[in-house]
């Protein structure tokens, strides 16, 4: 079972620098689409093209894979050739002021329709007092109030002249009208007769008198009760001059803005609605208009009074030019947009614009709460009272991606209280409906406007990772029913010549976006075989993007500070190493700790039950390859193949380690004394460890251990061993087979390379060799050797340096073997129990 080590050629794939077929990547067009990503294409194709219900997109895939960037670009392409979606514009309800009426406009309408109301009303400011104030108005009121003071005097002029016929006087006190006697004839003629004057008159006169005055009376009376009709009549005939001034000076000024409009039903028929209110409320243009509305307003916050709850009052109230104002919540652009310009910028604020030039919205939301995606009302304090109105109404993104699509981070949005469910109920309902979280959570009352909803019709982009995908299948069933397209990103590529001419064209795009200086050939190779290192695969290239930018970005400024004109391999290899440096303060401890036998870790010599295992540790995004003793001791047992997981007995391993442990029983079992009864206790314990243990990749290391104790054969302590194993003794694959593999010889390269150590690894794990230069280095010149082992019984030999052993016709292993002497132990265990029970039982014990 001889295993020779892996050849140097085999621990790096170097890329052929002659198969590049360009000095730098300057010479390169940037890889439209998305490189290896063919599914995610193809599920971003369906979903923005089918217009059913429910067919939004979820995209999943790890971080840093470039799934934003990937999708708005593509969105870009496809949202330039889609015609601009409408502008909404929310209005005032003349009919019911709480209730404000939405406007559906076409693309770049929005804002005219605002800016003429807004002309409107400045024209009407000047012309109505112009009007009021001319020779012609002043001349037909004045003849209105003439005719009506005119009627009232000959009215009361008949009256009087009869009266004064019959030596009775009409006259006017503050309690109204009255008809008293009056001297005729004498020194005091015209005077009213004095109360005592008028008793001593002669009982026939002052009876005669008396019914002069009842007559007088009557008719007096009847003139009074024309008096309300004739103002009536007056306030009609000045209602109506001012109507037909009002109405003309109206028609006049709206006549552009009807014109504009005139196609758009909705926003005619709320052209007709202003008209109306202006013409009926000219007044307010009228001069000392504002003065009495203050007025006003403050009698209605006097009568709430101080101690009243606030209440939100029309903000008209205060002034009420505001209900001629528009609030456009949404102003698309139907301009094309300019070559080059970002289709999309994200949103941190909620009034912040959606994109850039004509075509279909891209919004990202970077802060989905609940009135971010569907808008709000605020309101104003204004003298100790919360004021709002329909200009006071705010859109969120859900308004502004309308007709596009939105984009949001799922993990993002499902933080935010209410504002999953908020954007679940907008699409089943397809329409926004502002909602208050106050009024929602019922905790508060007040009375507030109620915004006609919107029409709701776009495609909602979700990007999170792939747990979060599945946990919200499996748990939420309105799920599955929103977003029905999955696209999943691919985590890497098959490396082969034509995908990684391809990965050069996306770093020359990277290089060409980020302002970044050209690679040449070895600086593309470089960077091809760091994302091969990135994906633990020679065989494939990662495309977790962020990790090369940022690689690219520092390689940019090493080159800059070098005066270079373009990347190379060596401005590469520096970016590595600065990284590496700057986060290796971690791994140099670990390292530190070793060297000075602090954690004791044997690289020479021979040891019973004791190898060296692999494992990485990952803080951040920092992994590096450390190794530890792995001990086993083997006892008789009461029977069966019995072996205590210590880690697990204090709760230090987890359920994957645990399982790989319980498989070394089954195949201890199935191995040694297949006819005799098993009677083995063992332990096994990771030396030193004060962390939690995880998963399988010691198993075939523990397995090594256990056989090196049951055998009494010593293990070389210059090897290390990675790799987890079944119940068939075959060693499975494993991840971090390089951070393990450099980890181990960095112990090595320390204390002394001696040409005796290596590391035995999973044989299918050779494909995902991409090691360090000095390892490769250390292998080539025969200091260093790296394994592949596909079976226990390989790594045996290897480690204890005499055969395995198999089995042979007569049942028994090869004499001398490792196996052998493990059998053979094992059976003066099973021995040594039975004659232990038997003797217990003579004894009439147990």
């Amino acid at each position: 079972m001889a295993v020779e080590p892996i050849p140097a050629e085999l621990l790096y794939r170097a890329c052929d620098l002659a198969a590049f077929k360009f000095e730098t990547t300057a010479e390169l067009e940037d890889l439209p689409g998305l490189a290896g990503q063919e599914r995610v294409l193809d599920a971003l194709r369906f979903g923005t093209s089918i217009r059913r219900q429910g067919f939004n997109l979820f995209v999943l895939g790890p971080a840093g894979v470039g799934k934003y960037q990937a999708v708005t670009r593509f969105l870009a392409d496809i949202a330039v050739r889609q015609r601009a979606p409408s502008d909404w514009a929310y209005v005032n309800n003349f009919a019911a002021p709480h209730r404000p009426v939405v406007l559906e406009l076409a693309a770049g309408t929005g804002r005219a329709l605002k800016e003429g109301m807004a002309r409107l009303v400045e024209d009407m400011k000047v012309t109505v007092p112009s009007v009021l104030e001319s020779e012609d108005y002043q001349n037909r009121r004045q003849s209105i109030d003439a005719e009506y003071r005119d009627r009232q005097e000959q009215a009361f002029e008949g009256l009087r002249a009869r009266a004064e016929g019959e030596g009775i006087a009409l006259l006017r006190t503050p309690a109204g009208f009255a008809l008293a006697p009056v001297h005729r004839g004498d020194d005091h003629d015209g005077e009213v007769v004095k109360p005592d004057e008028f008793n001593a008159l002669p009982e026939a006169e002052r009876k005669r008198i008396e019914g002069v005055i009842q007559s007088l009376q009557k008719e007096l009376a009847e003139t009074l009760e024309h008096l309300p009709g004739w103002e009536k009549e007056h306030r009609d005939q000045v209602q109506k001059l001012n109507h037909e001034v009002a109405e003309r000076l109206v028609e006049r000024g709206m006549r552009e803005l009807r014109q504009r409009f005139d196609t758009m039903p909705a926003v005619r028929d709320w052209l007709g609605t202003v008209a109306a209110d202006l013409i009926e409320n000219a007044g307010i243009f009228a001069p000392g208009a504002s003065e009495a509305q203050q007025q006003q307003l403050q009698a209605v916050l006097a009568a709430q009074g101080a101690s009243a709850p606030a209440q939100p009052l029309a903000f008209g109230a205060l002034n009420p030019l505001r209900r001629y104002q528009v609030n456009v919540i949404v102003e698309n652009n139907d301009a094309p947009r300019k070559p080059g310009a970002s289709p999309w910028k994200a949103e941190t604020q909620v009034d912040a614009g959606g994109y850039i030039g004509g075509g279909a919205p891209i919004v990202y939301e970077d802060h989905p709460t609940l009135q971010n995606l569907v808008g709000r009302v605020e309101h104003m304090p204004q003298m100790g009272a919360l004021v709002t109105d329909f200009t006071l109404i705010k859109g969120g993104s859900l308004h502004r991606a309308n007709g596009g699509y939105l984009l949001i981070d799922a993990l993002k949005l499902l933080r935010e209280p209410l504002a999953w469910e908020a954007l679940k109920r907008a699409l089943r309902r397809r329409k926004i409906v502002i909602e208050s979280p106050g009024e929602f959570m019922s905790l508060v009352s007040t009375v507030t406007l109620e915004p006609d909803p919107i029409p709701l019709d776009l495609k909602v982009i979700l990007f999170g990772e792939r747990y979060l995908y599945y946990v919200l299948s499996n748990n939420d069933p309105d799920f599955g029913e929103l977003f029905k397209v999955a696209a999943d990103f691919e985590d890497v590529f098959d490396r082969e010549s034509e995908n990684e001419f391809l990965y050069a064209r996306l770093l020359a795009g990277i290089c060409r976006r980020e302002d970044i200086l050209p690679l040449d050939r070895s600086g593309v190779a470089r960077v091809v075989e760091r994302a091969s290192r990135y994906a633990e695969d020679a065989e494939k290239i990662s495309t977790v993007i962020r990790p090369i930018e940022d690689l690219l970005r520092e390689a940019d400024f090493i080159a800059r500070d070098m005066s270079a004109a373009r990347i190379t391999s060596h401005h590469v290899d520096a970016a590595v190493e600065a990284q590496i440096g700057r986060a290796d303060r971690m791994r140099e401890r670990s390292l530190e700790m070793i060297t000075r036998d602090i954690v004791m870790i044997d690289t020479e010599g021979q040891c019973v039950g004791q190898v060296n295992g692999l494992s990485v540790l990952s803080m951040g995004a920092v992994s590096f390859g450390q190794p530890s003793r792995i001990t086993a001791r083997v006892r008789m047992g009461m029977g069966g193949a019995r072996v205590l997981d210590i880690e697990r007995e204090v709760n230090l391993g987890g359920p994957i380690h645990s399982k790989g442990v319980l498989i070394l029983s089954g195949y201890l079992s199935a191995t040694f004394l297949p006819e005799i009864p098993f009677s083995m206790s063992a332990s096994l314990v990771f030396e030193q460890s004060y962390g939690g243990v995880d998963g399988d990749s010691a198993s075939s290391a523990e397995l090594y251990a256990l056989i090196s104790a049951l055998a009494e054969v010593p293990i070389a302590q210059g090897f290390a061993v990675t790799g987890s194993v079944n119940q068939l003794g075959e060693v499975q694959a494993i991840g971090g087979v390089n951070d393990k593999i450099e980890g181990f010889f960095d112990i090595c390269m320390r204390r002394g390379l001696t040409g005796d150590q290596g590391v035995l690894i999973p044989a299918a794990n050779v494909k995902h060799l991409m090691l360090r230069q000095d390892v490769v280095d250390a292998v080539e010149r025969g200091m260093f050797a790296i394994y592949p082992v596909e079976r226990i019984e390989e790594g045996v030999e290897l480690l204890m340096n005499m055969p395995a052993g198999t089995r042979g016709p007569d049942g028994k292993f090869t004499a001398g073997s490792v196996y052998a002497h493990a059998e053979a132990r094992l059976a003066a265990f099973a021995d040594n129990q039975r004659r232990f029970a038997q003797r217990v039982d003579d004894n009439g014990k147990r």
